[in-house]
């Protein structure tokens, strides 16, 4: 082990952001026995964050030698919590928190090295959005080009992953690689060793973070954000889906055809194949209205919008088709996967389910459903069980059976009230478009595009919902208008960007002025 010191006389200053189940504290009490086995002077605190995917956690470690403590001839006074601008190493267990380092003023060009994974855990605001709220990962790896003096950023969790161990063994391995304390590899390796714990997986996860941050490139690579679209599959099994298949190849624009089939599958998977060939008649008429006002000359820009949005009307939603996702094998396999749970440990999810009367007569026969919705006695004494929330583990017998079941209903799904609402919304919208294009191409196109608003259930759907009837009825007003098409975009964006609906309220009573 070299005795060099980052700033001699001083402590060496590390901050570590990390998620709950990331393994931070591990990590941190890595480099306190690490470094108390090289006869220094060691102390780590945490400063617990607030919830925004799992709970964030600042550790924060200081570590100076004995030599210099008995050079000083005192004990050294070490501090508890980072100060911005004064801090040697940030290591970040998740990309946005080595963006939260930069913006607290962690990371600072003359002295700091930032030592990030690349991989994203999606904070709640993220997921929530009404349109698509993913940060921008490379606007953070910009900044920690600007704002570090060195940036080593790579996909550590996939490395952990590889070797089947967690993060904090690549990120450990990453900080040795990288060459910024003074200590040698074996010190590293001795440390994970005395911890006794999972040690093979977590060298083998060591090695991996120490190859390559040492051969990391000076300048991080940038993310790429674009999704690669599906090609048509060749054939399929189900001959009725092959059917469609030729049908979608041979009828169809290419540009459209990548979300054609991606619209086809969640159809399929929503209900059945028949359901299936619904989506592309209703497709098949919006492609020949696209073609009859210069669809071609405008890139089949109306068909290739529709072919995610009719997709997405059709499939909405349901507690039928929630209660199927939770009930799925492939889920189960994802969050045992998510946790680490071996083959030997028994996995239970706690479900927290909050129906409304609203959800509940959804999955009644229709005039069932209305009936009780009208009456204020059913409704009022059916509300009586949906007051509070409950909770229901799915992977005993009883919690999967209730879901199963209520799964099950999927065959009846087109006789429900929430189906014959849905069937309702959709068409009133197709023959928006209808009565638009002749009229207005770009319009259409924006009309179509309005069907971002309407996901999920429950609340989150009454509020979608409610934003998209309010711009459907401004748009249908629009017709004429010079600017309309660009107007219905800033009142979508408008209403995606604010939860509560005040800016767009606001807009649609600006243009109730214009035009009075």
């Amino acid at each position: 082990m070299t005795s060099t010191q980052l700033h001699p006389g001083t402590p060496i200053k590390i901050a570590i952001l990390a998620m709950g189940g990331q393994g931070g504290g591990v990590l941190a009490d890595w480099f306190v026995d690490m470094a108390e086995h090289a006869k220094w002077w060691a102390q780590t605190t945490s400063v617990p964050g607030v919830a925004q995917r799992t709970g964030a956690t600042i550790y924060y470690l200081e570590m100076i030698p004995e030599t210099d403590v008995n050079a000083a001839g005192r004990q050294p006074a070490l501090a508890q919590m980072p100060t911005p601008g004064d801090v040697d190493l940030v290591v970040a267990a998740e990309l946005m928190e080595g963006g939260r380092a930069i913006q607290r003023g962690l990371v600072t060009p003359d002295r700091s090295t930032l030592i990030a994974s690349a991989h994203r855990s999606y904070a709640v605001g993220e997921k929530s959005a009404r349109g698509n709220g993913i940060a921008d990962p490379n606007k953070v790896i910009e900044a920690g080009e600007a704002a570090a003096k060195r940036f080593i950023c790579l996909d550590l969790q996939a490395l952990a992953d590889q070797a089947g161990s967690v993060i904090s063994a690549s990120l450990f391995g990453a900080v040795a690689g990288s060459g910024r304390l003074p200590f040698t590899r074996e010190d590293y390796e001795e440390t994970i060793r005395r911890g006794g714990v999972g040690v093979d997986a977590s060298l083998r996860a060591f090695a991996l973070g120490f190859d390559a941050a040492s051969n990391a490139p000076a300048t991080p690579a940038r993310i790429n954000t674009e999704q690669a679209m599906p090609a048509v599959p060749d054939t399929a099994s189900n001959p009725r889906i092959r059917k469609m298949l030729d049908d979608l190849r041979g009828n169809f624009p290419l540009s459209a055809q990548p979300m054609l089939v991606t619209g086809l599958r969640r159809v399929i998977d929503f209900q059945d194949p028949a359901y299936g060939a619904k989506y592309l008649d209703r497709m098949r008429a919006l492609r020949n209205l696209d073609e009859q006002h210069g669809g071609d000359a405008k890139n089949w820009a109306l068909t290739n919008a529709a072919a995610r949005y009719m997709a997405v009307a059709m499939a909405y939603d349901d507690v039928i088709r929630v209660a199927d996702l939770k009930t799925r094998a492939s889920r189960y396999d994802r969050v045992r996967d998510e946790v680490g749970a071996k083959s030997d440990q028994l996995l239970y999810t706690t479900e927290y389910m909050h129906p409304r009367v609203e959800e509940l007569c959804g999955t009644m026969p229709a005039p069932l459903g209305r009936w009780v919705e009208n009456s204020k006695l059913a409704s009022g004494f059916l509300g009586r069980f949906c007051r509070k929330g409950r909770f229901l583990q799915s992977g005993t017998l009883s919690g999967f059976l209730m879901l199963y079941s209520l799964a099950g209903m999927r065959r009846f799904r087109r006789s429900t009230l929430r189906h014959r609402i849905e069937v309702a919304s959709l068409e009133a919208w197709v023959r928006l478009i209808e009565e638009t294009a002749p009229v207005d191409y770009d319009l259409a196109v924006e009309i179509v595009n309005c069907r971002r608003l309407v996901k999920g259930y429950s609340d989150t759907h009454e509020r979608g919902e409610s934003k998209y009837r309010r711009l459907i009825t401004a748009a249908a007003g629009m017709r004429g208008r010079p600017d309309a098409a660009q107007r219905l975009r800033d009142l979508r964006e408008a209403a995606l960007a604010d939860d509560k609906g005040g800016k767009l309220d606001t807009m649609l009573a600006e243009d109730m002025k214009l035009a009075a």
